[in-house]
């Protein structure tokens, strides 16, 4: 997380919304010698508070689940762009880069197994409906004897919430006038979602609806 306190202002409750939009992170957990870090989908959990996710049994994380319940961090990672100093309107400058990112630490265990699979209906159900009108995928579609095949390397996962830390490093510290050049400016040299996203979040950014 950046240090800075002006990028750290964004309520835990929109950072946290961000995070289940995104839907994809990497779980990290203390070993040794150095830490394991897993890229994985997840899904906001039915308890509060919760994260539901799956591992691949032989992934070294989940190795470390078999019979203890793990402290681990979640990160989340948003759009992000380069930013010119040139894209400011004015002099004196350095290059910057600007960035969403939240991090979510807590604890993480292994679920019983008989919950994995309606875990991954809620996983799948949840990615489909993003490809709508596309007719939802459903584990019902599968050969009963592959998909136990499949279920029996993979092990269900809940993350619980203990803290939420976020930077939306977007300007904040120019003027409104050079952080929306900015934003024109990453919008129309950009290519591609990474900086249309981005320049969208500079453009959207205000004290009054991102801050606590």
């Amino acid at each position: 997380m950046h240090p800075n306190p002006i990028y750290r202002q964004t309520e835990a409750k929109r950072s946290l919304g961000f995070a289940f939009a995104t839907g994809f992170g990497q779980i990290m957990v203390s070993a040794d010698p150095v830490p394991l870090v897993a890229h994985i989908p997840f899904l906001q959990g039915q308890q509060a508070g919760e994260i539901e996710l799956h591992l691949v049994r032989s992934n070294p994380i989940a190795r470390l689940l078999q019979n203890v319940q793990k402290p681990a961090k979640l990160s989340v990672s948003g759009p992000h762009v380069y930013i010119s100093p040139d894209l400011y309107g004015f002099k004196d400058q350095v290059p910057t880069w600007n960035y969403v990112a939240v991090h979510i630490s807590g604890t993480l265990r292994k679920l019983e197994a008989d919950e994995l699979p309606a875990l991954l209906d809620r996983l799948s159900a949840h990615f489909e409906a993003q490809l709508a009108p596309k007719a939802a995928w459903k584990a019902s579609k599968m050969t009963p004897e592959v998909l136990q095949k499949m279920l029996r390397q993979i092990i269900p996962c809940s993350f619980k919430i203990e803290d939420i830390q976020s930077t939306w490093k977007l300007n904040q510290n120019k003027t409104d006038t050079s952080r929306l050049a900015a934003a024109d400016a990453v919008a129309q040299a950009g290519v591609g979602s990474e900086t249309t996203a981005l320049a969208a979040v500079m453009r959207a950014f205000d004290e009054e609806v991102w801050g606590q």
